[in-house]
């Protein structure tokens, strides 16, 4: 196990218990939590947790601000969306598109790199925020080739259908279709590119990216080429935010501006990183379930809440918890958990700054 972890133990019981959970229940979503929602909400999780770790490595590790990521992960799902439209529903398609959306992904993770790096941080962040937003509009411009508004809807390889069955009896209640194998394939490549990002932030290199992080002048004094080891680290994030790209799209079936270019995603991964905590790549585990949990649910928990007060007779509440306000909740459980969690939930279970 602690092969497996490159080292990077939990180092709480309460933390490795509640990863256990989360990844033990990701890995039986299907069997455990029948019907459509739940199994939708389980691939969201998997994607979510997957994107933030690969922003984590560039905010948490080397403590570079870009609002470019979900330029990247637009990439991997245009890059498949295009491939299966255009060259049919093969797997060969489908290789073709991811490839040529990790190969634009690294080459333009360079331009913004060594344009942008060398400036201050605040600069980067708007550089990147511009070439975000021309990402966007190209998207939505280009309407012969990415759909434009309306995005792109395809069909996937035959194995992937929800009318393919890999065995003709239910295995435990359930029945094995292209849609249940569709969402292992999301499952077990997140978590195997995850355990490679895990490998990568404990590695010589990590290391080396946490000292710029901390001091990059230091860094460049005991003879460190930090401007190439930021590039690197954004090449590194960039090909996992369009390999989770393309596996989001493989797994809703289409991509449009509204499901991978929109800024409100980079805003989600923003809160989550806070949330799980920077600098952790468990955080990402941690604070992209509850996140996408609280997303799905806590609107349905209101208006439960809501209903029962009103039955009860109890004045206020109905209306305070209403569940046309659940953003507003959602808001006030991310100001709670920054302020009894500074350092993320990672952080606090760990019992010390990350």
């Amino acid at each position: 196990m602690r092969r497996l972890l490159s080292g990077d133990l939990p180092r709480s019981r309460v933390l490795a218990a509640v990863l256990l959970l989360i990844v033990l229940g990701l890995a039986a979503a299907p069997f455990v939590f029948p019907g459509a929602r739940s199994l939708n909400v389980a691939a969201k999780v998997a994607v979510f947790v997957l994107l933030v770790a690969s922003y984590d490595l560039l905010l948490g590790y080397t403590g570079i601000v870009s609002f470019a990521h979900t330029m990247f992960f637009g990439i991997g799902g245009y890059g498949i969306a295009i491939a299966l439209e255009r060259m049919g529903p093969t797997w060969s398609s489908a290789a073709i598109g991811l490839v040529a959306a990790l190969a634009l992904s690294a080459v333009l993770a360079v331009a913004i790199g060594l344009l942008s790096l060398r400036v201050r941080a605040i600069f980067f962040s708007m550089i990147t925020l511009a070439v975000a937003s021309a990402a966007a509009v190209l998207a939505s411009q280009l309407s012969d080739i990415t759909g434009g508004e309306d995005g792109l809807s395809f069909q996937l390889p035959p194995a992937l259908r929800p009318a393919f069955r890999l065995f003709s009896e239910p295995v435990f209640g359930t029945a094995i279709n292209g849609r249940v194998l569709a969402y292992y394939l999301v499952f077990f490549v997140s978590l195997l590119v995850f355990l490679g990002l895990l490998r990568i932030v404990n590695s010589p290199f990590g290391r080396v990216l946490q000292a710029i992080r901390e001091n990059p002048f230091r860094a460049e004094a005991l003879g460190y080429r930090t401007v190439m080891h930021r590039i690197l680290a954004n090449c590194i994030a960039a090909a996992a935010a369009a390999a989770v790209g393309a596996l989001n799209a493989l797994w809703l079936r289409y991509t449009g501006p509204d499901t991978s270019l929109s800024f409100s995603i980079m805003l989600d991964i923003l809160l989550i990183v806070v949330i799980g905590g920077m600098g952790t790549m468990y955080g990402a585990i941690i604070g992209g379930t509850l996140y996408v949990l609280a997303q799905n649910y806590l609107q349905a928990l209101m208006g439960s809440v809501s209903t029962a007060a009103g039955e009860a007779g109890l004045p206020l509440l109905p209306a305070l918890f209403h569940p046309d306000r659940w953003l507003l909740w959602l808001g006030i459980l991310f100001i709670a958990s920054v302020y009894f969690f500074p350092t993320g939930i990672v952080g606090k279970l760990r019992g010390g700054p990350s």
